[in-house]
Parts: structure tokens; C-alpha cells; sequence
């Protein structure tokens, strides 16, 4: 048996759980978003799970394909690109948290289309530029440009594409 404890309300209630309770729980846990392993081990722990338990589901979960990192590092640099609109470097630093390998985070960043991501870049500028209260030329560019970067875009490639279109 298992014991969770849930902190919904001040006094603390622990629940019992076997093993197929808390893979069942695991299983609605992935299916509801992708996630990375790490986040699913995290989980686990967090519902008081020992160390040799949460790696046994982890693999149960793998084979059964309701666990994919390559999946989830798809999802993830696809959402974080096209919704939130991150540049690479806030992308990388995301999944880095989220323990995903480098070689899989390389290979996801691939995805993204060169000049969709030129062009992120320069809609996300002139979208914040008229928000920019700033006469000064040069303070004018240093802010739409950390802000950029702030975003996760390349110093280089924003450089660029300001330039290119004849921005401060």
C-alpha cells in the first residue's frame, strides 16, 4: 500500500493507495498533457511514492506509451513558440528544467521554421515598440531589444531583423 497525502484543506487527509490505484492515477495524469519524465517522478514523489516504485511506473508508463520525452519535448517547444511566443534560448532554458536531454532539445528546436521565427521576432517588436515611452533613439532600441531577449530571442538575430526593417 501506498499512502498520499492530499493538502486540499488545512488538516491533512492521507489516502491509501496499491500500486494499480496510483499507476491508474498516473496514466489520467499524462493523458491529460504530455510530460516529461521528470515532472511524472516529481508527481510521484510528491503522492509519497519510494524511489524504486515511482521508476518502476516511470517504465511501466514508457513502454505503454502513455510517457514519451520526445513527444512531450515536441509539445512543449511547439506551444512555447507558436502561443507564447519564446524565442530558442527561454525555450531551451524551459526543457532544461524539465531535465530533458540536450541532443532531444536540439533536435526539437530544429522544428522551428527559420523565417516564421524572423518574422516572431519582428511582430513581436513592432507590436511593443509603440509601448516603448521613449524619445532617446538609443534607450529606445535598448528597451525593444531587452525585451526581445527577455522573450528568449537571439541578441544576433534581433539585431538583424531591426536592422533589416528600420527600426530604432
Amino acid at each position: 500500500m501506498i499512502e498520499l497525502t492530499i493538502m486540499d484543506t488545512p488538516e491533512k487527509k492521507t489516502i491509501k493507495l496499491d500500486k494499480k490505484a496510483a499507476m491508474a492515477r498516473a496514466e489520467h495524469y499524462c493523458a491529460y498533457q504530455e510530460r516529461s519524465q521528470q515532472e511524472l517522478r516529481d508527481k510521484l514523489y510528491e503522492w509519497g511514492l519510494r524511489t524504486d516504485e515511482v521508476e518502476e511506473l516511470i517504465s511501466e508508463l514508457i513502454q505503454t506509451n502513455f510517457l514519451n520525452e520526445e513527444r512531450f519535448t515536441q509539445a512543449y517547444v511547439s506551444g512555447k513558440f507558436s502561443i507564447k511566443h519564446w524565442g530558442k534560448v527561454k525555450i531551451r532554458q524551459g526543457l532544461k528544467l524539465k531535465r530533458v536531454p540536450d541532443k532531444m532539445i536540439s533536435n526539437a528546436l530544429k522544428a522551428i521554421d527559420y523565417d516564421e521565427y524572423l518574422k516572431t521576432i519582428l511582430d513581436l517588436a513592432l507590436k511593443k515598440l509603440p509601448a516603448v515611452k521613449e524619445n532617446d533613439p538609443y534607450k529606445r532600441k535598448y528597451k525593444l531589444v531587452s525585451y526581445l531577449l527577455g522573450k528568449g530571442f537571439e541578441n544576433d538575430l534581433i539585431l538583424e531583423v531591426l536592422k533589416a526593417n528600420d527600426l530604432p
